[in-house]
């Protein structure tokens, strides 16, 4: 049997086994008479007689007791007559205790013919005990699911349990004396055997190691766990190994579908929180593309229809029509040049009604491509050279998705596949789904609130003077700059109100949207009409007050001045705005402080007024709170930095206004009014 060491020659001297000194049988010779004539250490260890108290003493005297010494007898007449006799029989120890012993007995004859009697014997129990523990051994190996193999020194097969037979697809005579790799080559046979010789080497076990192969009994690929353990007898000396050897590919692949199922899970709750940050058209798509790549695919691509973007409506698109899209997001999980095959970000692209992205957006339902041949790739790229680069990275599965939100296609995720060899399936077509639905919501929230922004844009700029009026004395510069998400209701205006007085007026409507740019036109218009009146600035602001209290729900603050350029001062009062600043003919600014005053809205509180010299050289600004409060800083900090900006020598006011919004909002969260007026030196 492989794995015994041999002695030199032709290896016809093996070592001994340790079952014999397990069991430790004892040999003894009885004469033709029952006396011993010869007695071994092992009988000695068995039943507690040294050789001297037992040589030339009869038998049955000495190891039976009485009551069982005729039956010990007819044994004995048995055995010599030839017939021979197996079985256990008790025996009396030196301490006077009875042993169960088993026997096999034989008759020998010397070269005179002399009778004598050979038993060897062993302690009943023990033998019991080791059939039992061969007997279980060989059951659990034989009906284990678990396939048992053992090798010898040289990794060849010894024996193979019939659960493994059924694994390989190999019967064990085919496979004994052989190695792993003449019998199953499509195993990692050279990491298999590494594993083993380690094991042979250090006689510390290897657990759970896993290797993919094909097997005979299984030619498709199996996932299977390893266990290598060392085989050693009772003296430690190494007979081979043993491997248990469990097919978990059911298990892995519930492991890896549960990954997977985990996975999804996780990309769906990143897209919640990484889709839709702004109200941003071309962000939210690029955020969508951002999210599928590389996880779900190699390359992605994000195009709208061209209503939604340019006029922000949807139109359907029905039967051989063509659809106008523009690409607003490419993203890639790897450097490659199929990113240059998908249409530029920001161009229009059209296409026929046979073009999977048209077929996506006209049926409102995913297209998947599992295999992307020629013909396929002319019908999802967007001309030949990009079919051909498409082709030549490697894109070999397609899933286009609608952006489908309360009931209207917006338009596509267009998601390629190239690095990653598995084509789309399934379960990918429904993580695109769930990603396409919950982005497609913020696309149009982003599309409605672009629609809404435009409009309250548009109401803005067109109730705002498009430049202040030239006038006598005054040099006048005015900036309006909306926010970069939601347009609110800041003015400013300029007006003559007779020779030499000039009225100028710098507001805030609270709130964004059309509703406050509304309210700001209704005021702006109010504040001109009253001015015509000539009425002193505290109670013009009484009037806005009443008005603004009869619009509603609305809060409004507002500066009013009147600069007269004959008397050479300037009269402010204020409804709860932002101090203006003095500029002084020597470069020092100051910020004014206006008495009393509250919000127009509030109303029940008198506006207080205050008069100063404008001389000649002198500046005025006033703003809204756009220009220097931001969600970082408090306001005090942004009022310090607008004084100091504008302290020191003159400069042309357009070229101020430039510097004190690149300095102070260069990407304003809130509308900025800023109105600038010098009196002429």
């Amino acid at each position: 049997m492989h794995g015994y060491a041999a002695g030199p020659g032709d290896g016809t001297v093996a070592a001994p086994g340790g079952l014999l000194d397990l069991l430790q049988v004892a040999a003894v010779v009885l004469d033709g008479e029952g006396h011993v004539v010869l007695w071994s250490p092992e009988a000695e260890q068995l039943l507690g007689y040294l050789a001297d108290e037992a040589l030339d003493r009869r038998a049955d005297k000495l190891l039976v007791s009485p009551e069982n010494r005729q039956r010990a007898r007819d044994l004995f007449a048995q055995v010599r007559s030839g017939a021979g006799w197996a079985g256990v029989f008790p025996l009396r120890h030196r301490d006077g205790t009875e042993v169960p012993v088993e026997f096999r007995t034989m008759r020998l004859r010397d070269r005179q013919g002399a009778m004598h009697l050979l038993g060897l014997a062993a302690d009943a129990t023990t033998v019991r005990r080791v059939e039992r523990d061969l007997a279980l051994s060989h059951s659990l190996v034989r009906q284990t699911p678990v396939g048992i193999a053992v090798f010898d020194t040289d990794l060849r097969w010894v024996s193979v349990n019939p659960a493994l037979e059924r694994m390989n697809g190999v019967p064990e005579e085919q496979v004994l004396g052989r190695r792993i790799r003449e019998v199953l080559p499509e195993l990692d046979v050279e990491v298999i055997e590494s594993r083993m010789r380690h094991v042979l080497v250090t006689g510390k076990p290897l657990l759970d190691q896993m290797t993919i192969g094909r097997t005979p009994g299984h030619p498709a690929e199996r996932a299977f766990s390893e266990s290598y353990h060392r085989i050693e007898d009772t003296h430690g000396r190494v007979l081979g190994l043993a491997v248990a050897i469990i097919d978990v590919t059911e298990r892995q692949n519930a492991a890896t579908e549960v990954s997977e199922a985990r996975e999804r899970l996780s990309m769906i709750a990143d897209a919640g929180a990484r889709i839709g940050t702004t109200l941003d058209l071309q962000q939210t798509a690029r955020e969508l593309a951002d999210v599928a790549v590389p996880q779900l695919a190699d390359l992605a691509a994000v195009d709208v229809l061209e209503t939604v973007v340019t006029y922000g409506t949807t139109t359907a698109v029905v039967g051989d029509a063509h659809a106008e899209f523009r690409a607003l997001a490419v993203a890639a999980g790897y450097l490659t040049d199929a990113i240059h095959a998908a249409d530029p970000v920001g161009e229009l692209a059209t296409y026929s009604s046979s073009r999977i992205i048209t077929q996506c957006v006209r049926e409102g339902r995913p297209v998947l491509v599992e295999q992307v041949g020629p013909a396929m790739m002319r019908r999802i790229a967007r001309d030949a050279h990009a079919a051909q680069v498409l082709h030549k990275a490697g894109v070999h599965s397609y899933l286009a998705v609608p952006l489908v939100a309360r009931g209207e296609v917006l338009g596509t995720l267009s998601l390629y596949r190239s690095v990653n060899p598995r084509p789309f399936d399934e379960q990918d077509r429904i993580l695109a789904l769930e990603l396409a639905t919950r982005a497609a919501i913020c696309v149009d929230n982003a599309r409605l609130y672009g629609r809404e922004r435009a409009a309250a844009l548009t109401l803005q700029r067109s109730l705002l003077p498009p430049a202040p009026a030239e006038h006598a004395g005054l040099d006048i510069a005015a900036r309006y700059l909306p926010a970069l998400s939601e347009v609110g209701g800041d003015w400013y205006d300029v007006f003559s109100l007779g020779p030499g007085r000039t009225g100028i007026v710098v507001g805030d409507v609270m709130g964004k949207g059309v509703q406050s740019a509304a309210v700001m036109g209704q005021l702006s218009t109010a504040t001109r009409a009253l001015a015509r009146l000539d009425l002193p600035p505290a109670e013009l602001l009484r009037h806005l007050d009443d008005i603004t209290g009869s619009l509603g729900d609305t809060i409004a603050t507002c500066v009013y001045a009147v600069c007269d350029l004959g008397r050479g001062s300037c009269e402010l009062s204020s409804a709860g705005h932002l101090p203006p600043v003095l500029i002084r003919p020597d470069g020092s600014a100051t910020l004014l402080e206006i008495p009393g005053g509250v919000p127009l809205g509030v109303g029940g509180v008198d506006f207080g007024t205050v008069e100063l010299e404008m001389a000649p050289g002198s500046l005025l600004a006033l703003y809204t709170d756009g220009l220097v409060e931001n969600r970082y800083d408090p306001i005090d900090t942004g009022l310090e930095t607008l004084t100091r900006l504008l302290q020191g020598p003159q400069r042309p006011l357009e070229q101020t206004s430039d510097m004190l919004l690149s300095a102070l909002r260069p990407e304003p969260d809130d509308d900025v009014a800023l109105l600038l007026v010098r009196r002429q030196a």
